[in-house]
């Protein structure tokens, strides 16, 4: 059966479940303010400036409530309560959640709450890259360090070789349905693009910018805040 016209054909998902133990805050990292905004914010406005997406949804604890103000200022963004105890349970919650109001064959981008970097133009590059792929893809970049193997004492026991290995990033793209097979046959995957490898297929690389850092530690929202600063000036 043909999905409704009037269903999303491309949407984006924002996990933001996360309580962000590592980073070492009395508040989630996605609620830090840093230039003049929440981290939450400044990634929300990123993808809503992507003309391709239609709507963005932002996936929350039950009980949490600070997305909604956040979502209303941005605008086009719906707030689900929804999320689980793991990033590929929170997403699968939300495929299931929006799934009477996407196409079965609609691109979904999921997208990192706290990647608040990213890159208007490469949000754009994926999208536009992606859209002719038969599987999907997601941003990333060429590593560059030289990479070094410890033992478990924590001394080098090899340097390893960097030639064809990419720094993972987000959003990460792919269709409703594959995706949504593809969480379920693997739940405990760390992200989506590893879900689709473990049924055999090849997601596209789409080569970002090294300033969409992911904020874990303190130093990070440091270096995203100069970043950030910077693009309003």
């Amino acid at each position: 059966m043909t999905a409704p016209a009037d269903r999303f054909s491309c949407v984006a998902i924002v996990p933001a479940g996360g309580s962000g133990a590592r980073f070492g805050s009395a508040i989630p990292k996605q609620y830090i303010v840093i230039a003049g905004a929440t981290v939450l914010e400044h990634t929300l406005n990123a993808l809503r400036h992507c003309a391709a997406i239609e709507h963005i949804f932002v996936v929350v604890p039950p009980d949490e409530d600070r997305a909604d103000v956040v979502a209303a200022r941005v605008g086009n963004t719906t707030v689900l309560r929804c999320a689980g105890g793991q990033r590929a349970h929170t997403v699968r919650n939300a495929l299931a959640a929006i799934s009477r109001q996407v196409r079965r064959d609609a691109w979904v981008l999921v997208h990192d709450a706290a990647r608040p970097c990213v890159a208007e133009e490469d949000v754009d590059k994926l999208v536009s890259t992606v859209a002719s792929h038969a599987v999907g893809g997601l941003l990333a970049s060429p590593v560059t360090d030289t990479l070094k193997r410890s033992t478990a004492a924590g001394e080098v026991a090899e340097t390893v070789s960097r030639e064809g290995l990419w720094r993972a990033q987000t959003p990460q793209m792919f269709r409703y349905e594959l995706l949504g097979h593809a969480l379920n046959a693997s739940p405990e995957v760390t992200d989506e693009a590893q879900a689709v490898e473990s049924l055999g297929l090849s997601p596209l690389l789409v080569r970002g910018s090294t300033r969409n850092i992911k904020i874990t530690l303190p130093e990070d929202a440091e270096i995203a805040e100069i970043y950030l600063s910077g693009n309003q000036r």
